[in-house]
Protein backbone atom coordinates (compact mmCIF):
# COMPACT_ATOMS: atom_id res chain seq x y z
CA UNK A 1 0.00 0.00 0.00
CA UNK A 2 1.66 3.25 -0.76
CA UNK A 3 0.68 6.06 1.59
CA UNK A 4 -0.10 9.73 0.94
CA UNK A 5 4.04 11.54 0.34
CA UNK A 6 4.10 13.76 3.26
CA UNK A 7 6.94 15.76 1.95
CA UNK A 8 5.47 16.84 -1.33
CA UNK A 9 5.59 20.59 -0.77
CA UNK A 10 3.17 22.40 -2.39
CA UNK A 11 4.38 24.26 -5.22
CA UNK A 12 7.55 22.46 -6.07
CA UNK A 13 8.85 20.30 -9.24
CA UNK A 14 7.61 17.09 -7.74
CA UNK A 15 4.38 18.30 -6.15
CA UNK A 16 3.16 19.98 -9.45
CA UNK A 17 4.06 16.56 -10.85
CA UNK A 18 2.15 13.91 -8.95
CA UNK A 19 -0.35 16.64 -8.89
CA UNK A 20 -0.68 16.04 -12.66
CA UNK A 21 -0.49 12.51 -12.76
CA UNK A 22 -3.24 12.83 -9.99
CA UNK A 23 -5.27 14.70 -12.34
CA UNK A 24 -5.03 12.89 -15.48
CA UNK A 25 -2.57 9.80 -15.46
CA UNK A 26 -6.25 7.35 -14.72
CA UNK A 27 -7.86 8.29 -17.75
CA UNK A 28 -4.70 8.98 -20.12
CA UNK A 29 -3.04 4.97 -19.27
CA UNK A 30 0.65 5.73 -20.70
CA UNK A 31 2.02 8.97 -21.01
CA UNK A 32 5.04 9.74 -22.93
CA UNK A 33 7.72 11.44 -20.81
CA UNK A 34 7.73 14.28 -23.91
CA UNK A 35 4.71 14.88 -23.06
CA UNK A 36 5.09 15.11 -19.06
CA UNK A 37 7.96 17.57 -19.72
CA UNK A 38 5.52 19.61 -22.06
CA UNK A 39 2.96 19.62 -19.27
CA UNK A 40 5.26 20.86 -16.55
CA UNK A 41 6.70 23.47 -18.89
CA UNK A 42 2.94 24.91 -18.71
CA UNK A 43 3.80 25.22 -15.03
CA UNK A 44 6.90 27.13 -16.08
CA UNK A 45 9.52 23.97 -15.26
CA UNK A 46 12.03 23.48 -17.27
CA UNK A 47 12.88 20.39 -19.08
CA UNK A 48 15.69 19.26 -16.73
CA UNK A 49 13.69 19.96 -13.50
CA UNK A 50 10.73 17.82 -15.30
CA UNK A 51 12.85 14.95 -15.89
CA UNK A 52 14.34 14.76 -12.63
CA UNK A 53 10.63 15.13 -10.87
CA UNK A 54 9.44 12.18 -13.25
CA UNK A 55 12.20 10.28 -11.65
CA UNK A 56 11.92 11.30 -8.32
CA UNK A 57 7.93 10.10 -8.66
CA UNK A 58 9.00 6.88 -9.86
CA UNK A 59 11.47 5.93 -6.96
CA UNK A 60 7.82 6.72 -5.12
CA UNK A 61 6.24 4.25 -6.48
CA UNK A 62 3.78 6.36 -8.60
CA UNK A 63 5.02 5.52 -11.81
CA UNK A 64 6.03 2.60 -14.10
CA UNK A 65 7.95 2.72 -17.03
CA UNK A 66 6.19 2.18 -20.56
CA UNK A 67 6.31 2.10 -24.14
CA UNK A 68 4.19 3.94 -26.59
CA UNK A 69 2.64 1.91 -29.73
CA UNK A 70 5.41 4.43 -31.79
CA UNK A 71 8.18 3.28 -29.57
CA UNK A 72 8.48 6.54 -27.51
CA UNK A 73 9.44 6.17 -23.45
CA UNK A 74 6.37 7.05 -21.57
CA UNK A 75 5.34 6.17 -17.87
CA UNK A 76 2.06 4.67 -16.60
CA UNK A 77 0.52 5.16 -13.21
CA UNK A 78 1.24 2.04 -11.06
CA UNK A 79 -1.43 0.17 -9.62
CA UNK A 80 -0.50 0.14 -6.32
CA UNK A 81 -0.83 3.82 -6.22
CA UNK A 82 -4.69 4.16 -7.24
CA UNK A 83 -5.99 3.71 -3.77
CA UNK A 84 -4.16 6.67 -3.28
CA UNK A 85 -5.00 8.63 -5.25
CA UNK A 86 -8.87 7.84 -5.04
CA UNK A 87 -8.38 8.71 -1.16
CA UNK A 88 -7.43 12.15 -2.56
CA UNK A 89 -9.96 12.73 -4.72
CA UNK A 90 -12.67 12.12 -1.76
CA UNK A 91 -10.30 14.33 0.23
CA UNK A 92 -9.44 17.24 -2.46
CA UNK A 93 -12.65 17.80 -4.43
CA UNK A 94 -15.16 16.62 -2.03
CA UNK A 95 -14.75 18.37 1.28
CA UNK A 96 -16.77 17.31 4.12
CA UNK A 97 -17.65 18.84 7.24
CA UNK A 98 -18.79 17.45 10.77
CA UNK A 99 -22.08 17.85 12.14
CA UNK A 100 -22.50 18.41 15.54
CA UNK A 101 -24.33 14.82 16.24
CA UNK A 102 -21.80 13.08 13.34
CA UNK A 103 -19.81 10.07 15.40
CA UNK A 104 -16.02 10.54 16.24
CA UNK A 105 -13.23 7.93 15.40
CA UNK A 106 -10.99 7.68 18.41
CA UNK A 107 -7.43 5.83 18.15
CA UNK A 108 -5.51 4.78 20.76
CA UNK A 109 -2.42 3.39 20.78
CA UNK A 110 0.70 2.31 22.75
CA UNK A 111 4.23 1.81 20.67
CA UNK A 112 7.33 0.73 23.30
CA UNK A 113 10.60 2.44 22.73
CA UNK A 114 12.12 -0.17 20.45
CA UNK A 115 9.38 0.61 18.00
CA UNK A 116 9.96 4.31 18.35
CA UNK A 117 10.57 4.88 14.62
CA UNK A 118 6.87 3.36 14.09
CA UNK A 119 5.09 5.47 16.74
CA UNK A 120 6.91 8.81 15.29
CA UNK A 121 5.60 7.64 11.95
CA UNK A 122 2.30 6.87 13.13
CA UNK A 123 1.31 10.16 14.92
CA UNK A 124 3.04 11.98 11.11
CA UNK A 125 0.09 10.06 9.35
CA UNK A 126 -2.28 10.92 11.88
CA UNK A 127 -1.53 14.62 11.91
CA UNK A 128 -1.96 14.65 8.49
CA UNK A 129 -5.30 13.34 7.73
CA UNK A 130 -6.46 16.20 9.97
CA UNK A 131 -6.94 14.26 13.32
CA UNK A 132 -6.35 15.72 16.59
CA UNK A 133 -4.26 15.03 19.98
CA UNK A 134 -6.21 14.53 22.70
CA UNK A 135 -3.19 13.09 25.03
CA UNK A 136 -0.16 11.27 24.36
CA UNK A 137 -1.25 7.87 22.80
CA UNK A 138 -4.94 8.76 21.76
CA UNK A 139 -6.04 10.97 18.69
CA UNK A 140 -9.22 12.00 17.38
CA UNK A 141 -10.69 12.36 14.27
CA UNK A 142 -14.33 12.79 12.47
CA UNK A 143 -16.19 9.61 11.88
CA UNK A 144 -16.02 9.38 8.17
CA UNK A 145 -12.08 9.10 8.57
CA UNK A 146 -12.35 5.74 10.28
CA UNK A 147 -11.52 4.20 6.90
CA UNK A 148 -8.49 5.91 6.63
CA UNK A 149 -7.06 5.48 9.54
CA UNK A 150 -7.48 1.83 9.42
CA UNK A 151 -5.75 1.87 6.14
CA UNK A 152 -2.51 3.79 8.25
CA UNK A 153 -2.60 1.39 10.92
CA UNK A 154 -2.30 -1.66 8.68
CA UNK A 155 0.23 0.41 6.34
CA UNK A 156 2.68 1.29 8.83
CA UNK A 157 2.46 -2.20 10.93
CA UNK A 158 1.22 -0.81 13.78
CA UNK A 159 -2.63 -2.63 13.93
CA UNK A 160 -2.03 -4.86 16.72
CA UNK A 161 -0.95 -1.59 18.98
CA UNK A 162 -4.07 0.29 18.37
CA UNK A 163 -7.65 0.15 19.68
CA UNK A 164 -10.38 2.32 17.20
CA UNK A 165 -13.27 3.43 18.54
CA UNK A 166 -16.30 4.49 16.82
CA UNK A 167 -18.35 7.27 19.61
CA UNK A 168 -20.55 9.71 19.79
CA UNK A 169 -19.71 13.73 20.71
CA UNK A 170 -16.74 14.12 22.93
CA UNK A 171 -18.10 15.34 26.57
CA UNK A 172 -15.73 18.09 27.34
CA UNK A 173 -15.22 20.29 30.36
CA UNK A 174 -16.32 24.18 29.15
CA UNK A 175 -16.76 24.39 25.25
CA UNK A 176 -16.43 22.13 22.79
CA UNK A 177 -14.74 25.19 21.28
CA UNK A 178 -12.04 25.06 23.99
CA UNK A 179 -11.22 21.29 23.49
CA UNK A 180 -10.85 22.01 19.84
CA UNK A 181 -8.30 24.84 20.11
CA UNK A 182 -6.29 22.36 22.32
CA UNK A 183 -6.91 18.90 20.33
CA UNK A 184 -6.23 20.90 16.67
CA UNK A 185 -3.58 23.55 15.63
CA UNK A 186 -6.23 25.67 14.39
CA UNK A 187 -3.76 28.86 13.57
CA UNK A 188 -2.38 26.57 11.20
CA UNK A 189 -5.27 25.79 9.51
CA UNK A 190 -6.11 28.83 9.22
CA UNK A 191 -3.63 30.10 7.94
CA UNK A 192 -3.17 27.62 5.23
CA UNK A 193 -6.68 29.18 4.37
CA UNK A 194 -6.02 32.53 4.09
CA UNK A 195 -2.70 31.47 1.63
CA UNK A 196 -4.67 29.99 -0.48
CA UNK A 197 -7.10 32.85 -0.76
CA UNK A 198 -4.32 35.33 -1.18
CA UNK A 199 -2.78 33.09 -3.91
CA UNK A 200 -5.93 32.80 -6.10
CA UNK A 201 -8.34 35.29 -5.15
CA UNK A 202 -9.43 36.38 -8.36
CA UNK A 203 -8.43 33.81 -10.79
CA UNK A 204 -11.68 32.11 -10.94
CA UNK A 205 -13.07 35.47 -12.71
CA UNK A 206 -9.59 36.94 -14.37
CA UNK A 207 -11.54 36.78 -17.99
CA UNK A 208 -11.46 33.63 -20.53
CA UNK A 209 -7.73 32.05 -20.24
CA UNK A 210 -6.56 30.12 -22.91
CA UNK A 211 -6.23 26.05 -22.16
CA UNK A 212 -2.92 26.32 -21.31
CA UNK A 213 -3.60 29.29 -18.63
CA UNK A 214 -6.39 27.91 -17.38
CA UNK A 215 -4.13 24.22 -16.97
CA UNK A 216 -1.48 26.49 -15.47
CA UNK A 217 -4.21 27.94 -13.02
CA UNK A 218 -5.78 24.77 -12.19
CA UNK A 219 -2.95 22.54 -11.35
CA UNK A 220 -1.69 25.35 -9.40
CA UNK A 221 -4.76 25.82 -7.56
CA UNK A 222 -4.68 22.06 -6.83
CA UNK A 223 -1.31 21.44 -5.73
CA UNK A 224 -2.13 24.56 -2.74
CA UNK A 225 -5.01 23.00 -2.18
CA UNK A 226 -4.21 19.52 -1.64
CA UNK A 227 -2.60 19.85 1.88
CA UNK A 228 -5.63 21.72 3.22
CA UNK A 229 -8.40 19.62 3.30
CA UNK A 230 -6.26 16.85 4.49
CA UNK A 231 -5.06 19.59 8.11
CA UNK A 232 -8.68 20.83 7.77
CA UNK A 233 -10.65 17.90 9.19
CA UNK A 234 -13.98 19.90 8.94
CA UNK A 235 -14.53 20.58 12.27
CA UNK A 236 -18.42 21.59 13.45
CA UNK A 237 -18.95 25.09 13.01
CA UNK A 238 -19.56 25.29 16.83
CA UNK A 239 -16.23 24.18 17.53
CA UNK A 240 -14.04 26.60 14.78
CA UNK A 241 -13.34 30.23 15.74
CA UNK A 242 -15.00 33.56 14.67
CA UNK A 243 -14.65 34.51 11.27
CA UNK A 244 -13.33 31.15 10.01
CA UNK A 245 -11.69 31.83 6.83
CA UNK A 246 -12.16 27.71 5.52
CA UNK A 247 -15.82 28.84 4.10
CA UNK A 248 -14.42 30.93 1.96
CA UNK A 249 -11.39 28.94 0.96
CA UNK A 250 -13.72 26.01 -0.07
CA UNK A 251 -15.88 28.11 -2.09
CA UNK A 252 -13.01 29.42 -3.93
CA UNK A 253 -11.62 26.09 -4.35
CA UNK A 254 -14.99 25.10 -6.10
CA UNK A 255 -15.50 28.57 -8.19
CA UNK A 256 -11.86 27.50 -9.94
CA UNK A 257 -12.79 24.38 -10.38
CA UNK A 258 -16.33 25.40 -12.30
CA UNK A 259 -14.06 28.11 -13.93
CA UNK A 260 -11.01 25.98 -14.99
CA UNK A 261 -11.67 22.25 -15.71
CA UNK A 262 -13.03 21.93 -18.98
CA UNK A 263 -10.40 24.01 -20.47
CA UNK A 264 -7.67 22.22 -18.69
CA UNK A 265 -8.26 19.44 -20.40
CA UNK A 266 -8.60 20.42 -23.52
CA UNK A 267 -4.88 21.50 -23.12
CA UNK A 268 -3.91 18.27 -22.01
CA UNK A 269 -5.34 16.49 -25.17
CA UNK A 270 -3.87 18.54 -27.08
CA UNK A 271 -0.27 17.80 -26.03
CA UNK A 272 -0.98 14.24 -25.41
CA UNK A 273 -2.70 14.22 -28.29
CA UNK A 274 -5.65 12.07 -27.75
Amino acid sequence: MILDDLDARPGSTTSLLRTVVGLYARDLGAVAVADLVALLGALGVPPAGARSAVSRVKAKGLLAPATLDDGRAAYRLAPDAVPMLERGDRRIFTYRQQGDDDPWCLVSYSLPEARRDARHQLRRHLAWIGAGTVADGLWIAPGHLVDEVEQILVALGVRDAATVFVAGPPRVSGSFAEAAARWWDLDRVAALHRTFLARHDGAATAGEPTPREAFARWVRAVDDWRPVPYADPGLPAAALPAGWPGTASVALFDALRAAHVAAAREHVRVVVGR
